[in-house]
């Protein structure tokens, strides 16, 4: 079941926003973790399965105050109400190679060829 949980967290720089969202985002189960309310004080995650009262406990011994405001479930948005408006999702994005525009290019050796017992010009042979 997915949930939506709010914290109430007192915050008093972006550095402690930061560690917040930080804590909140490491918990088992978190989709998404975001900043709400006018002071941006309330911590919003929303997941499966997580523990909201242990997630408000790590709050309070990493960043300071936090108070368990809501939990409540989150419900899907049905895809029939799409097909309603008739709109439809934009094909997936594929990553296709192109071709490239020129053949690779290979560097062409000269070899002198010297028959009568001369040292040959040539270090590679």
């Amino acid at each position: 079941m997915k949930q939506k949980i709010i914290i109430k967290v007192h915050v008093r720089c972006d550095k402690c926003r930061s560690k917040a969202m930080t804590v909140a985002a490491a918990t088992d189960g978190v989709m998404s973790v975001s900043l709400q309310g006018e002071d941006k004080d309330q911590v919003v995650v929303i997941g499966e399965g997580v523990d909201a009262a242990c997630l408000t406990s790590t709050l309070r011994k990493k960043v300071g105050y936090a108070r368990l405001e809501t939990v409540e479930e989150v419900k899907d948005k049905p895809a029939d109400k799409e097909k309603k408006d008739g709109k439809t999702d934009p094909p997936p994005f594929q990553c296709i190679m192109p071709p490239p525009c020129c053949p690779p290019q290979f560097e062409a050796y000269r070899v002198v060829y010297e028959p009568y017992g001369s040292q040959p010009n040539c270090t590679i042979m």
